[in-house]
C-alpha cells in the first residue's frame, strides 16, 4: 500500500526541472527576440535623452532660420508654415496658430545682426554633430575626427535646401485641387525625397564608414515614422494647439511645437536603430524568400 500511495503521488507532481527548463527557454526567447535587442540597443543609445537634446537645438536653429527666411520672402515663409502645419497635421484652425510664428515684423531683417546669424550658424553645426554622434552610437563607431566638421556645415546647408524642396511640394499640392492623381503623386515625391534625404545624411554623417545598403532601411524605417508620427499629430497635437493657444497664447503653440520637434528626434535616431537591426536580421530570414530558377 505505501508503495502503490508513493508511486501515485508521484505521478501526481510535476517535475520542479522540466518547470524551470520552460521557463528558461521562454526567457531566452523573448531577450533574444529583434524587439528586445532594440529595446536594449535604444536604452544604450538613451533614446529619450539624446531626443530631447537634439529637439532643443533644432528649436533653437530651424525656429529663428524659418523666420529670417519668411522675413527674406513672405510667399515662402508661408510655405514654411504650411509645410510644419501639415507635418503637424493639425486642423485649419490651429493651422492659422502655426502661420502667426512665422509672421515677422517689417523689420525683422534689420533687427538681425552678425552676431544673431554666427549664433545661427554654431547652432547649425551643433545640430549637425548632435545628430552624427547618435548615429556613430547606434552603428558604434568611434566619434569622428574634428577635421570633419565640415560635412555638417554640408549637411546643414543640405537640410535648408530640403526644407525648401519640401515647402515648395506643400504648396503645389495645395494648389493643385483635390485630383487624386495630383496628390498622390505630390505624396510620392515628398516619400521619395525624404527618404533620399535621410540616406544620404546618415552616410555624410558617418563619414562613409557604413555602406549605402546597410543605412537604406534605417532611412525608409524614418520616413514611415515621421508618416506615423504626422497620423499621431493630427490626432493629439491639433487639438492641443487650439486649447493651448486659447490658454497661453503664442506660447501654448511653441510647446507644441516643440514636443512634435521631440517625436521628430525620435523617430530620427529609432529609425536608425530599426534600420541596423533589420540590416542584421535580413541573413538570418533571406533563405526564406523564394528565389528564382536558373
Amino acid at each position: 500500500m505505501r508503495e502503490k500511495s508513493s508511486n501515485g503521488a508521484g505521478s501526481g507532481s510535476e517535475d520542479p526541472a522540466a518547470g524551470r527548463s520552460v521557463w528558461r527557454r521562454i526567457y531566452h526567447a523573448v531577450t533574444g527576440s529583434v524587439a528586445a535587442r532594440g529595446w536594449r540597443r535604444g536604452s544604450d543609445l538613451e533614446l529619450m535623452h539624446r531626443s530631447m537634446g537634439l529637439a532643443a537645438l533644432g528649436f533653437l536653429t530651424l525656429v529663428p532660420l524659418l523666420i529670417v527666411v519668411a522675413a527674406v520672402d513672405p510667399a515662402q515663409g508661408q510655405g514654411f508654415a504650411e509645410w510644419l502645419g501639415r507635418g503637424l497635421g493639425v486642423s485649419t484652425g490651429a493651422q492659422q496658430e502655426v502661420e502667426e510664428l512665422f509672421a515677422p515684423p517689417r523689420k525683422a531683417l534689420e533687427a538681425t545682426t552678425a552676431y544673431g546669424l554666427a549664433a545661427l550658424a554654431v547652432f547649425g553645426l551643433t545640430f549637425g554633430s548632435a545628430l552624427q554622434t547618435g548615429y556613430e552610437k547606434v552603428w558604434e563607431l568611434r566619434p569622428a575626427r574634428w577635421h570633419t566638421m565640415w560635412r555638417h556645415a554640408v549637411w546643414l546647408a543640405a537640410l535648408i535646401g530640403y526644407l525648401f524642396a519640401s515647402a515648395q511640394i506643400t504648396e503645389a499640392r495645395a494648389g493643385a485641387g483635390p485630383a487624386f492623381g495630383t496628390s498622390l503623386w505630390h505624396f510620392v515625391s515628398a516619400v521619395l525625397t525624404a527618404v533620399l534625404f535621410f540616406w544620404w545624411s546618415q552616410r555624410l554623417l558617418l563619414g562613409g564608414r557604413v555602406g549605402w545598403r546597410a543605412l537604406l532601411p534605417g532611412a525608409v524605417a524614418t520616413v514611415l515614422g515621421l508618416i506615423g508620427l504626422r497620423v499621431f499629430s493630427h490626432l493629439v497635437f491639433s487639438p492641443l494647439i487650439a486649447s493651448n493657444a486659447v490658454a497661453y497664447g503664442p506660447y501654448g503653440t511653441v510647446l507644441v511645437v516643440q514636443s512634435w520637434l521631440v517625436g521628430v528626434s525620435v523617430v530620427a535616431f529609432g529609425g536608425a536603430v530599426v534600420g541596423r537591426l533589420l540590416h542584421e536580421e535580413y541573413p538570418r530570414y533571406a533563405h526564406l524568400l523564394p528565389h528564382r530558377r536558373k
